[in-house]
């Protein structure tokens, strides 16, 4: 295994991500844990995350120094490099010169570090460091440069220690996995023995040993999430799983009749439908900014699953579908990330909760998700569902929520689904979506002045959620959409198309 030690970086599960793509296990701890611990997990090598934080704050998170004369190889990212030559003798710096993005480097290319990598010359890499190495530590080569990083990577081959400042585990870097791989198979020579069948049986037997006898309660949307986690734990548990399928009056169109029908007739799970569409609709009433939306849809949902339980009986348990991008946007993971917004999993959940949570797909990537479906046997159709929010549509009406905004955009989400799948564009991106906008503006119908609504047409592709790209669909298929939209949805007459990446902006508007 790889052992990945997170000071707080946005990109770290990304890391983990990228072995486990090559069949190795690869587990993430905070930087806070003690030497023991770190070797009680027995790891063929150890990352050393990136992280917002500066080595040369007194604060700042760091690591055992014992752990560099453990034995094992060690590759530092970023702040994990800065943190090795902080540690190990060498000089690190406030640059007046930061690098952010896109950067060139020139690299040894005799170093099995870059081994496999093309011998053009530069290779094109991402930074995001405003500090940087300035004197590598005693004992280490340079291995890579660029422009402002005289130490863009550096390594002692002989204690198996390598620190670089860019970022290989983005997309943006040319050839970041190859880097990975080197690290991982050259360097820890890890074997490729680990797999999605193997995450299945670990986790279940996790679900067993957390719930022992006792019964649990899943909250099932109907996205390929949490139904992903009501197949595993019902396959754990069997009929001591009772699913609370809530319908607050924000799903898509035909979600709630497609819910019940799947799970109580066709998986044989024992299912629970609230339609608690008037208590949503009450609680959200007059109500605009967008985390007290989230928050009040994830309070009411935990407030329903208590009383469903409290029927029950005897339920400890509550088990969600929550994945990486949800709790990395929400809260710091492991180590001392930036807090970029509360999600409805992880961030509306009362104090008093009374029960305990099961999150057994907490540290995995939605295609990650997609492949332990696939293990688990769950419908092909599900698994490639595009993603839908936990507070579903009232992320997706822009300001105050009504029944009449929801019934047009259902309308006009229906029809964006349709035209896309009839297109053979739904498999080739990640999510597609419409909003509505509190925005009116002028239009002409049958020679008649309008005064509607607007309608925002999202569609972006993925690998992870934590970037996306907007996608340049064909005109042809946006004529249709906006056409249908106009033509067949009461109360819009004006369609937009967003082209805004992830980042500056969000996937979901709100």
């Amino acid at each position: 295994m790889i052992l990945i030690l997170d000071f707080g970086s946005q990109y770290t599960q990304l890391i983990a991500r990228r072995i486990r793509e090559q069949s190795v296990y690869c587990e993430i701890q905070p930087c806070t844990i003690d030497l023991a611990a770190i070797q009680s997990f027995k790891p063929e090598g150890i990352i050393l995350s990136g992280g917002p934080s500066s080595v040369l704050g007194e604060l700042s998170p760091t690591v055992d120094k014992a752990v560099f004369s453990w034995g094992i190889p060690i590759l530092g990212i970023c702040y994990g490099q800065q943190l090795i030559a902080s540690l190990l003798g060498g000089k690190v710096q406030s640059s007046e010169h930061s690098e952010y993005g896109r950067t060139e480097i020139q690299f040894e290319k005799n170093s099995p570090f870059f081994a496999d990598i093309p011998d053009q010359e530069p290779l094109t890499v991402w930074m995001s460091h405003g500090d940087l190495v300035t004197e590598a530590p005693a004992g280490f080569q340079v291995l890579a440069t660029s422009t402002n990083s005289p130490f863009a990577a550096i390594a002692d081959p002989e204690k198996k220690i390598y620190g670089i400042q860019f970022h290989p585990e983005v997309t943006h870097t040319d050839y970041g996995i190859q880097i990975l791989k080197n690290f991982t198979f050259n360097i820890c020579k890890c074997e490729a023995n680990w797999d999605m069948a193997a995450f299945l049986e670990t986790k279940t037997n996790e679900i067993k040993a957390q719930v022992g006898e006792e019964k649990v309660i899943c909250g099932l949307s109907g996205g390929v999430d949490s139904s992903v986690v009501a197949v595993m734990l019902h396959k754990a548990i069997g009929d001591r799983l009772t699913c609370v399928f809530v319908n607050n009056g924000l799903l898509r169109k035909g979600e709630a009749e497609r819910v019940v029908e799947l799970f109580s007739r066709h998986y044989k799970i024992n299912l629970v439908h609230v339609d608690a569409t008037d208590t949503f609709l009450t609680k959200l009433k007059d109500i605009s900014d967008p985390e007290l939306k989230r928050k009040i849809i994830g309070n009411e949902f935990i407030q329903i699953f208590e009383q469903e339980a409290a029927k029950l009986k005897d339920i400890k348990f509550l088990a969600q579908g929550t994945l990486y991008p949800d709790v990395i946007e929400s809260e710091s993971f492991k180590g001392p990330s930036a807090v970029i917004k509360s999600h409805h999993n992880v961030g509306g959940l009362p104090e008093n909760m009374k029960m305990s949570l099961v999150e057994p797909l907490r540290e995995l990537f939605k295609d990650e998700v997609r492949e332990l479906g696939k293990a688990l046997g769950v419908d092909e159709e599900l698994i490639h569902r595009h993603p839908f929010p936990g507070p579903g549509l009232g992320i997706r009406i822009l300001g105050e929520i009504s029944r009449e905004k929801i019934a047009v955009l259902q309308e006009a989400d229906y029809i964006v689904m349709q035209e896309i799948k009839a297109a053979g564009w739904y498999r080739k991106v990640w999510q597609s979506f419409a909003v509505l906008l509190p925005i009116k503006s002028v239009g002409v119908m049958g020679d008649a002045r309008t005064y509607d609504w607007t309608i925002a047409i999202r569609c972006v592709n993925s690998t992870d959620a934590m970037t996306a790209d907007w996608v340049p669909l064909p005109y042809e298929l946006l004529g249709r959409i906006s056409n249908r939209i106009i033509n067949e949805v009461k109360k819009i007459n004006r369609v937009v198309y967003d082209i805004t990446s992830k980042p500056p902006g969000t996937i979901e508007w709100e």
